[in-house]
């Protein structure tokens, strides 16, 4: 039925803004362009400076065009801004349910950092109990909890269901991350319970999938979660946080909203304080 489409206006509506972020991108790419002339250091590029570079290098094995350099910043706009961010939100959000746990993580990212402007990806490894509450927000709250949809090659019988072949499988991360088969309080935010476990994003734990495993788990993974260790890294390094004047941490509301991406479903609102390195 896609020539429905047609008539209700949805494939005229994406090709505008698909124009409209081309042309984005290409206003992206000459500003980075421009910019070349008076960046100085590695340390000031960001990610369009350094495919920039390696498009200039003569010695490159695979030819990197403006197309190719696009399609990448769609990648990360459509797949991974909006995933981070929401995890980001969930993070700092079960810290101010959890002071103790904020000041520890708060304290330990000081010491790291400790003289420099800010939080750099070189320290991320010293960080071991920041990683830990990561690890504990992405549990309870997995950005795309139902992963990347799967189909049966064959048909199978897992426990009393018997599943066909051709079948869409959905798997709830979120279930199986508070499943108190596998964890105990498993509602409970408690970053130890990772200390000392051989757990990781990557897949090879099936009671944590907030990635989903195999050839096709999230191709994100490298980039979501260094950039979220180093997002909260930095707000915990640069700022002090407080619920708005007169909330309480039993007032704050936790529910998710429904869709792709979990979301809060009342966005967060903090009251950030300069910490005076």
């Amino acid at each position: 039925m896609a020539w429905i489409n047609k008539f209700n206006g949805l494939d005229e509506r994406l090709e505008k803004n698909f124009r409209e972020l081309d042309k984005y991108y290409d206003k992206v790419i000459e500003d980075h362009v421009d910019s070349r002339n008076w960046i100085k250091e590695k340390d000031d590029e960001d990610l369009v400076d350094v495919l920039l570079r390696i498009q200039k290098n003569p010695n490159r094995d695979v030819p990197l065009q403006d197309s190719h350099i696009k399609g990448l910043l769609a990648d990360i706009f459509v797949a991974g801004t909006d995933t981070s961010a929401t995890t980001i939100e969930w993070i700092m959000a079960e810290l101010m349910l959890n002071p103790k746990v904020m000041k520890k993580a708060q304290q330990e990212v000081r010491q790291v950092a400790k003289g420099k402007q800010k939080v750099q990806e070189t320290d991320l490894y010293k960080l071991e109990y920041m990683k830990l509450v990561i690890k504990e927000a992405f549990r309870l709250h997995p950005p795309a909890p139902l992963l990347i949809p799967r189909v049966t090659t064959s048909s199978c019988k897992i426990m009393d269901y018997e599943i066909p072949e051709n079948t869409r499988v959905l798997i709830n991360a979120t279930a199986i991350g508070t499943d108190p088969k596998y964890w105990e309080n498993p509602l409970t935010f408690i970053p130890e319970r990772f200390l000392n476990k051989d757990i990781d994003y990557r897949g090879q734990n099936y009671e944590f999938l907030p990635f989903g495993a195999g050839r096709r788990g999230c191709p994100g993974i490298n980039f979501s979660v260094p950039l979220v260790e180093l997002a909260i890294a930095n707000l915990l390094f640069h700022y002090d946080w407080t619920l708005p004047q007169g909330m309480k941490a039993k007032d704050l509301d936790m529910e998710e909203a429904l869709g792709l991406t979990m979301h809060k479903k009342i966005p967060l609102c903090l009251a950030a304080s300069y910490y005076d390195l």
